[in-house]
């Protein structure tokens, strides 16, 4: 049953003056102090997720700038989701759908690199059966299934309150949990990464098999010099965590 007009016009009254309160009217009826005490509920809980997600990007922005910012969200974003753990993600998307506010050119992939985070921490996967110590070349390289890849044109992982970059400068990094479930981060060479995307997509038979299609994406020859190379490659990936062996 649809609810009757004035009922829905008091919900998206109510809504707007939540979201709002510095500039929406308040709903005719309403005590004014009694709504304050939701609206600052409302705006209390949804920051109190954000910081929580994005301490990084919070301290290098600065308190003032940081509060303006989740004004901004609370009042103009749309979330498609009532999860409070997905807020975070919506922040993101918020960010990336180009924030009215003068910020820094770089806010939004520091706030992907820090979601990214909380992102593989609670990321449910399973591990098929594998070698760990089997032949990645010959063999079929297991990728850690839960891992996330982030290339940005700015040095994420070193932005904070006494980094703050003038000009980009690429980065190529994961973001994954170990076996002992504690989430690590990796600097990786942009081939490196290139390579470890290709295992994750399950595409290629066996280890030779992805170098040699990395090669073709390079436009470089897959000679006896570059396959021992990519040999080293597997190697240190597997050293980091980020591959687990080789399927069985």
């Amino acid at each position: 049953m649809n609810a009757p007009a004035a009922l829905r016009q008091f919900q998206h009254d109510f809504g707007r003056r939540l979201r709002d309160p510095g500039h929406a009217p308040l709903p005719a009826g309403l005590d004014r102090r009694r709504t304050g005490a939701y609206e600052t509920l409302l705006f209390d809980k949804l920051c109190g997720v954000i910081d929580r997600c994005f301490p990084v990007a919070r301290a290098t922005l600065g308190e003032a700038r940081w509060r303006r910012l989740c004004r901004a969200f609370v009042r103009d974003w749309r979330c498609s989701t009532p999860w409070f753990r997905a807020i975070p993600r919506e922040f993101v998307d918020f960010l990336d759908s180009g924030c009215h506010l003068p910020l820094p050119a770089w806010l939004p992939d520091l706030a992907r690199y820090e979601w990214a985070e909380l992102a593989v921490e609670l990321m449910a996967v399973s591990i098929p059966g594998h070698a760990p110590d089997g032949d990645l070349y010959a063999g079929r390289p297991l990728a850690n299934p839960a891992c996330m890849l982030v290339a940005s044109p700015w040095p994420v992982q070193r932005i904070g309150p006494a980094y703050r970059p003038r000009r980009p400068q690429p980065a190529h990094l994961a973001i994954f949990r170990d076996l002992d479930d504690a989430v690590r981060f990796a600097e990786l060479r942009p081939a490196t990464a290139r390579l470890l995307a290709l295992l994750q997509q399950q595409a290629a038979p066996s280890g030779e098999a992805a170098l040699v299609a990395l090669a073709a994406e390079l436009g470089c020859a897959a000679n006896a010099a570059y396959l021992a190379h990519g040999r080293t490659s597997l190697d240190e990936l597997r050293s980091l965590g980020l591959i687990l062996g080789v399927r069985t």
